[in-house]
């Protein structure tokens, strides 16, 4: 039933709550068990049928065309779209008004979505709306736009960052939707312009058919430092396995190809990347390593991220912290609640506590 060809993917966000993380890459780029978050967003749009994606980037494009290339190993064809000055999303859509056809999706670039956009289609279609928006339920809808539904999924209503006394909902608007080319010359042209702030409650109010439909799978805004080390955990527990290592007592769901252990422990959710060293008496728990990272004999990683190419000394303790590519830590240091940046150091015996070093 799913007719949608086209995609167009956003991704030109700086990510400046993500800093310094995203100083030497764009967000998208951020990586979600070893690889970039948008791919997982790219492969949603495979497995629902999409055959062109128009991605369009701003900060740091040549990392994105990089990383990306044309789109072969996802089955699709990529096709770059720099913006040179910030369109907003819908403003970004009506930059491609002459290549789009009549039935396209749109999605952030800049989430996790490891999710089922083929029913989302199938359901826009089968409604006959002109725009159907993937919904998925949060613990705190206030930073992020509610929706409220009819009993057949039609949107009523929305309010976007809603003040606690306003919440009327927890279903909130994941970023990804289904749309008729009709709805672009509601777009004006040469202004910013936003799909949930401006675009959908115009149509609302014009009586078109808007619906909405709850997102099968994992949806995970990466917002802040924290919301990509969960991300990472959420998804080692969705793809994680029950795994055998030499030199290492491994429990619960852990997502690994081959790394080396001299006598550790791994409790999951877990992602071990390729070619990590796990020393002896390590403790990992709930935590993503990154490929080639070293964790010296006696240290302890818990509830953190370290990204690729990272050092551990020994006895260190990495408790709630973000660690860039290669960063060094000296033996004994511990980290607490820190978010560091590529190539940091830090000092033998260090004591550090909600930190975060450039």
């Amino acid at each position: 039933m799913s007719r949608a060809r086209q995609a167009v993917v956003l991704a030109g966000g700086k990510g400046t709550r993500l800093r310094p993380l995203t100083n030497a890459r764009p967000k998208p780029l951020l990586p979600v068990l070893g690889r970039p978050c948008v791919e997982y967003v790219i492969e949603a749009m495979a497995d629902a049928g999409v055959e062109e994606v128009f991605l369009t980037c701003g900060y740091r494009a040549e990392d994105m065309v990089e990383a990306l290339g044309s789109g072969d190993q996802f089955g699709v064809d990529i096709v770059m779209c720099f913006e040179e000055t910030p369109a907003g999303t819908a403003g970004a859509v009506k930059l491609l008004e002459d290549r789009l056809e009549d039935t396209f999706i749109v999605a952030s670039g800049d989430v996790l979505a490891d999710v089922d956009v083929r029913s989302l289609v199938d359901r826009h279609v089968r409604t006959k709306a002109v725009a159907t928006m993937a919904l998925t339920t949060v613990e705190r809808p206030e930073e992020f736009g509610i929706v409220g539904l009819d009993d057949a999924g039609r949107i009523e209503q929305f309010k976007e960052k809603p003040r606690t006394e306003e919440v009327f909902s927890n279903l909130i608007n994941a970023g990804i939707y289904v749309l008729e080319r009709d709805v672009i010359p509601e777009i004006p042209r040469g202004e910013m312009y936003d799909f949930s702030k401006q675009l959908f409650p115009k149509l609302l109010a014009a009586g078109q058919p808007l619906y909405g439909a709850r997102l099968e799978g994992l949806w995970k805004d990466i917002g802040r430092p924290h919301d990509l080390l969960d991300a990472n955990i959420r998804m080692a527990e969705r793809r994680g396995r029950a795994i055998k290592v030499d030199g290492a007592e491994c429990n619960g769901r852990i997502v690994a190809t081959s790394f080396s252990a001299g006598g550790c422990r791994i409790d999951g959710p877990a992602y071990i990347g390729e070619g990590a060293s796990i020393g002896r008496m390590a403790k990992l728990s709930s935590c993503a390593v990154g490929s080639n990272t070293v964790v010296g004999d006696g240290s302890e990683v818990n509830d953190s991220f370290l990204m690729e190419g990272c050092s551990l000394g020994s006895r260190c303790q990495i408790i709630g912290s973000l660690l860039g590519d290669n960063v060094t830590v000296g033996d004994g240091a511990v980290l607490r609640d820190c978010v560091l940046g590529d190539g940091g150091r830090v000092e033998r015996g260090a004591r550090l506590e909600g930190q975060t070093l450039e």
